[in-house]
């Protein structure tokens, strides 16, 4: 009778064979390319537990299973880098320009990191990427003009670094639809955006100018607008508040001078009530409460707070078939008058403030009521009265 020990030793090897061929070696430009990005890393901000700890090159990157070495942070799809995403641990270095070569990358994420000097402009020749994700980290310079290449772009996040100078044109990059470049240090003024965006955050910036219509033309899926802590000037304009997917704006220390806000359209193809949330508070805006904020069913909360506007509260800010506003804001003006008696009286669930104003008959029992009203001879002068001498 044969020996069944051979043919089973054959089978083990060919199989062992066939398993180690399957592995195919990393791309060697990727290999190159991760090589360079260490190397930009200072060793000491690297933790002997973190990712980029395992990065050792005596391994294929791209093998598996990953037991000791390049356990995190580098995601392939057969031998080339798709996903290059780090942990948080405060690694310090630059962004090497040779990250150009993992030209099949699809998410670069290096955020809350230590990062620092410029962007490289080189990172435009990865047309695969999605997701761009730098924040919080210590980038400098100017953003790139490049980054409008990314054409497969759809989240770009580059907030809290210190870029400065002005916007590039980033109209082109019709997949974005996160924008998000707070707290940094852009001047300049707001160009043409892109045109599918759900998100733009730039707040804690240095932009400035109007708001101009030619900016937000064509934007039917913005939800969210952050605009705040620039120095935007001018009015803000009535079609801001028309944009048909829009639901927070927040443009509050900023510059602006004035409001105007007219009635949503009441028609099926711009009905126009998905406004949730508007802050316009700490501006210089001066005139009338806009009484066709009450028009918006969907409006929640709206804070006005520390502007120039005089006169009555509008009456339509607590209708009941009108208004459905639950926190408002309006501390830090001039109105004067007596509040709407239904923002006392327990029929609807109003929050915020209406103190330092000219008001009467706010009581102090009411929370809306808890900062006092301006002096008497302040709110005088106020309204054409003589200050005293």
């Amino acid at each position: 009778m044969p020996n069944p020990k051979p043919t089973f030793s054959l089978f083990f090897l060919l199989s062992l064979s066939s398993i180690l061929t399957v592995r195919s070696a990393t791309f060697p430009a990727d290999i190159a390319a991760l090589r360079a990005f260490k190397s930009a890393v200072k060793p000491a901000s690297i933790p002997a537990t973190s990712c980029l700890a395992t990065w050792n090159f005596s391994a294929d990157p791209c093998a598996v299973p990953r037991i000791t070495h390049f356990t995190c942070g580098v995601t392939c799809s057969g031998d080339r880098v798709v996903q290059l995403t780090l942990d948080s641990q405060g690694y310090a270095g630059k962004l090497t320009p040779l990250i150009s070569k993992l030209t099949q990358l699809i998410n670069l994420d290096i955020g809350d990191n230590s990062f620092y000097g410029a962007i490289p402009s080189s990172i435009s020749s990865l047309p695969n990427l999605k997701n761009l994700i730098l924040r919080v980290n210590s980038f400098s310079g100017a953003l790139p003009p490049s980054i409008a290449s990314l054409k497969s772009l759809q989240t770009l996040d580059l907030s809290r670094n210190s870029l400065s100078g002005s916007l590039p044109n980033l109209n082109s990059l019709a997949g974005l639809t996160r924008l998000d470049l707070s707290y940094n240090k852009l001047t300049g003024s707001l160009p043409k955006l892109p045109p599918n965006m759900n998100e733009l955050a730039l707040k804690a910036n240095s932009l400035s100018g109007p708001l101009t219509q030619s900016s937000f033309d064509g934007l039917t899926r913005l939800m969210v607008v952050e605009l705040s802590e620039n120095s935007f000037t001018g009015t803000v304009e009535p079609w801001l508040f028309l944009l048909p997917s829009l639901q927070q704006v927040d443009l509050a220390k900023n510059a602006f001078t004035g409001v105007s806000v007219s009635k949503p359209a009441p028609s099926p193809a711009n009905p126009n009530t998905e406004l949730v949330a508007v802050d316009l508070s700490y501006n210089k805006i001066e005139g009338l409460l806009p009484v066709n904020f009450a028009e918006y069913s969907m409006l929640r909360s709206l804070a006005l707070s520390y502007n120039k506007f005089r006169g009555p509260i509008p009456w339509q800010y607590m209708s009941k078939k009108g208004s459905s506003l639950q926190r408002l804001y309006l501390d830090g003006n001039y109105l004067n008058g007596s509040p709407p008696s239904g923002f006392f009286s327990g029929e609807g669930p109003i929050s915020g403030s209406l103190g330092d104003n000219c008001l009467q008959s706010c009581p102090v029992s009411s929370e809306l009521c808890l900062k006092s009203q301006k002096p008497v001879s302040i709110c005088q002068q106020a309204y054409g009265g003589k200050p005293k001498s």
